[in-house]
């Protein structure tokens, strides 16, 4: 399992830098248009794909800051919203190499958000969500670039597998 969620890490690192880099060609209006996603825009979708992470983070680890609402705007400026999100993707990637088996295998308690209540789980299943959310909202992004009539890039993670970084987990 942690060699999993070692490439896991490793895969969303990867992806989010071609989903930044794609959005980097936008201009600012076209970050910020509303073009009915769910969090309205680039720059809301990338914004909470951070916020959701870093409220996850904070219920792994105990540490961090958390924002209280799954739409925060973190950074309303691409330039600031993309080193923060190289600096959560390194967070996430030491912080899993960290965690041994038995880890993966134990329970955490945290409180929900949107309807506060005490949740017990195990590690790994929350980490399996974790992850999958991050690419659920990436292709929310991947989505709104194709909006914006811009080229998305190939995220699948097969084309991860590929690269330098992902042909060790292939």
């Amino acid at each position: 399992m942690k060699q999993h969620f070692e490439m896991m890490a490793a895969y969303s690192r990867w992806a989010n830098g071609l989903i930044y880099e794609a959005a980097a060609g936008l201009s600012k209006e076209d970050f910020a248009r509303d073009v009915g996603a769910f969090f309205k825009s680039m720059k809301g979708t990338l914004n909470h794909i951070l916020a959701a992470d870093r409220i996850w983070m904070k219920r792994f680890t105990g540490k961090g800051g958390a924002p209280a609402r799954l739409d925060t705007i973190l950074h309303p400026a691409l330039p600031a919203l993309r080193q923060a999100r190289e600096a959560e993707d390194e967070r996430i990637a030491d912080w899993i190499a960290g965690l041994d088996e038995d880890a993966l295998q134990g329970r955490f308690t945290y409180m929900t958000i949107v309807n506060p209540r005490t949740i017990s789980q195990r590690l790994a299943p929350a980490l399996t969500h974790f992850f999958n959310h991050q690419t659920h909202h990436r292709g929310q992004a991947h989505m709104i670039l194709s909006v914006l009539g811009k080229e998305p890039p190939s995220m699948d993670i097969t084309y991860f597998h590929r690269t330098p970084e992902g042909r060790g987990y292939a």
